[in-house]
């Protein structure tokens, strides 16, 4: 995603250029209610704003994450409820940071396997004898 430029008015294909998404996904985020509704041109076009913008960036973050879309839209519900639930979306984030920590446990732990397994076939490699010489 680009830098998002203080007072931006996007249209929804500008929006769709500057955070990778297609249209029909921005229309879809914002019908499952993990984007609010966006504002309306005097023409019925939808204008993305500044904070539209940074709250998109903010879900293709957790996206990346592979925060389930069910817990991005608690998160999304929780955000328009106000600043009383900070603590309810702090939780959530935790709760997801220590799966993803343990995720990367995993992950490392495939790698290091898969780094012995090469080191093998390197060290089979080295043993083997050239036939017909």
């Amino acid at each position: 995603m680009s830098a998002i430029t203080p007072g931006a008015a996007l249209s929804i294909s500008q929006a769709a250029e500057r955070t990778g998404l297609s249209p029909d996904t921005l229309r879809y985020y914002e019908r499952i209610g993990l984007v609010d509704p966006v504002p309306r041109s005097a023409a019925g076009y939808r204008v993305y704003g500044e904070d539209a913008l940074q709250w998109l960036e903010f879900v293709l973050h957790l996206r990346d994450t592979g925060m389930p879309v069910r817990d991005m839209l608690e998160f999304a519900r929780l955000r328009r409820q106000g600043e009383h639930t900070a603590p309810l979306r702090r939780a959530l984030l935790a709760e997801h940071r220590e799966k993803l920590r343990e995720q990367v446990r995993r992950l490392e732990s495939t790698l290091s396997f898969l780094d012995r397994k090469i080191d093998a076939y390197d060290g089979r490699a080295a043993r083997a004898v050239p036939r017909g010489r």
